[in-house]
């Protein structure tokens, strides 16, 4: 019955891209973003808290989540194509983690590390994509209330559709896609910031609204 239990807690909900920022592909030296599945257990509701015991170095990013209604696969798939699939729009943000010190990572470490996932936080309110530009999507992140970062949707790859299509023409020579119901977290709009205990994170988006994450 453990064994059951565990599989149930692990199967894939979705994907998390990363390295969707010029910066940042620059400080790794590479061309292009990374990926890792998303798991059920890694998924957290709006107000969650996470114990930084649970993880080596954590840092929390902001990030604009997408929710296919349709399925996504093919070589050729376009951001129209992403953005015809799209149920809804959501607020989230990410915690992520390495084992390596000081965060001193390469790619090869990001791939061997689930591209650093830890969890995902989502809110519970999804937004129809046609009501909004997800380039122009702005954000405003703060710790206990002072701000810390800001961004746009347009620091995910210049666009998060574009981030999600480059995703799915990655996933096709490996025989994979992605099925309707999948969570796609499109990438960091600021640099990661790193968290303690005490603390209360809220990322407010210009229509998505907030999503705020506590770390006990």
């Amino acid at each position: 019955p453990s064994f059951w239990i565990a599989l149930m807690l692990s199967y894939i909900v979705g994907y998390k891209l990363g390295l969707t920022s010029k910066p940042m592909q620059q400080m790794l030296g590479v061309g292009s973003p990374d990926f890792a599945p998303v798991m059920a257990s890694h998924v957290l509701t709006d107000g969650s808290a996470v114990a930084v015991s649970d993880y080596i170095a954590p840092r929390l990013e902001a990030e604009i989540a997408l929710v296919l209604g349709a399925d996504l696969a093919g070589p050729d798939c376009t951001p129209l194509d992403v953005l015809r699939a799209v149920e809804g729009v959501v607020a989230a943000q990410e915690l992520v983690d390495s084992r390596i010190a000081d965060w001193r990572i390469k790619l090869p470490d990001t791939v061997a590390d689930m591209a650093s996932s830890g969890a995902i936080v989502l809110s519970g309110r999804p937004v129809p994509v046609d009501d909004v530009d997800l380039r122009l999507l702005g954000m405003v992140f703060t710790r206990d209330g002072e701000v810390v970062a800001t961004g746009a949707g347009a620091a995910a790859l210049g666009d998060p559709a574009a981030a999600v299509a480059w995703l799915v023409r990655t996933l096709h020579p490996l025989g994979a896609s992605l099925p309707a119901g999948s969570v796609l977290m499109t990438g960091a709009l600021h640099a990661a910031v790193p968290v303690a205990a005490g603390e209360t994170y809220r990322a407010e988006f210009d229509r998505l609204g907030p999503v705020t994450v506590r770390i006990v």
